[in-house]
């Protein structure tokens, strides 16, 4: 008999779903105001309304999905104003990361995002711009892991999903620009470089952010021809 739990296998089949949809947000299959159709999404993935449901309710708590009572869920609006707050956020919590992943280099966690990095060029040079965008989330992660602090671990993953968000609008402009900073952050980290980290991880995400600037101006201004 298996030591797994009807609970157990209830909650991972709920996890399984919250990834898809999260995947499917983040990459713009599900677009920004969509609504979120229970039945339909639970038809696409094979699976009961209720794992649907519950996933909607993770989702929304992530800022992911609008819950609106008798209207139902869309897909969340992300506003100028909540990019340029996430943005600030970044760059005080990744400056930090950097700076403590460079005091505490290890041998691991060198190769550990050397190894994003590695494949972060192969896709970038092979133009797949959504596995671009998860390796970009990776490397952020790593960091946050290299730098040993928990606290600062908990508050990393929920603000690099949503930094995904928005580097998938601009990936395809991005890509090779992000990679080669993401490449001189790392050079300082393995350098044990704590200043210099910390300056090349807010010069990488406030180049993120003209870049998101940059693209969000081009598409108001296509809206309006």
């Amino acid at each position: 008999m298996s030591g797994i739990t009807l609970g157990a296998a209830h909650q991972t089949l709920r996890d399984e779903v919250t990834a898809e949809l999260r995947h499917r947000i983040l990459t713009g299959e599900l677009r920004q105001g969509e609504r979120l159709v229970e039945d339909r999404l639970a038809a696409s993935l094979g699976v009961s309304r209720n794992p649907v449901r519950e996933s909607i309710r993770v989702l929304a708590a992530e800022g992911f999905v609008q819950v609106v009572p008798r209207l139902g869920a869309t897909v969340a609006l992300l506003s100028q104003e909540e990019a340029d707050e996430l943005f600030d956020v970044r760059m005080a919590v990744e400056g930090l990361a950097a700076r403590l992943a460079a005091r505490k280099r290890s041998a691991a966690s060198a190769e550990l995002l050397r190894t994003v990095l590695e494949q972060a060029g192969e896709a970038v040079a092979d133009g797949r711009l959504e596995q671009v965008a998860a390796l970009n989330t990776a490397f952020h992660l790593g960091i946050g892991e290299a730098a040993g602090n928990s606290y600062l671990t908990l508050m990393m993953k929920p603000m690099v999903q949503r930094a995904q968000w928005i580097f998938s609008r601009t990936a395809a402009a991005r890509a090779p620009h992000s990679w080669t900073e993401h490449l001189s952050l790392y050079e300082a980290i393995a350098a044990g470089d704590e200043d210099d980290a910390q300056a090349r991880a807010v010069a990488h995400v406030a180049a993120a952010r003209r870049s998101f600037l940059a693209e969000t101006g081009r598409t108001a201004t296509h809206r309006n021809d």
